[in-house]
């Protein structure tokens, strides 16, 4: 069995764990900064709160669901480089 610090300091438990707070903290005071920086939106929408974070997320997912898509149509067999 090995020791939790045989492990690389990204792959430990409570390092990941940091990482996730410390990420949720960052972009909780980013979101709440929101309140307080003067923005000048070209576009209507682009003024709205926390616009970049939602927006940021929707294209996020977006592009993972068009990536899915995309491996519907360009996946091949397992056997595809096998000599027939």
């Amino acid at each position: 069995m090995s020791n939790e610090n045989d492990k690389h300091w990204l792959v430990r438990e409570k390092t990941v764990r940091l990482l996730w707070r410390v990420s949720l903290v960052l972009l909780s005071l980013l979101v709440i900064a929101d309140f307080f920086i003067n923005a000048h939106p070209y576009f209507k929408i682009d003024g709205t709160f926390g616009f970049y974070a939602w927006f940021g997320l929707v294209v996020c997912v977006g592009m993972v669901l068009l990536a899915k898509a995309l491996g519907v149509f360009l996946k091949r067999k397992d056997t595809y480089y096998d000599n027939e």
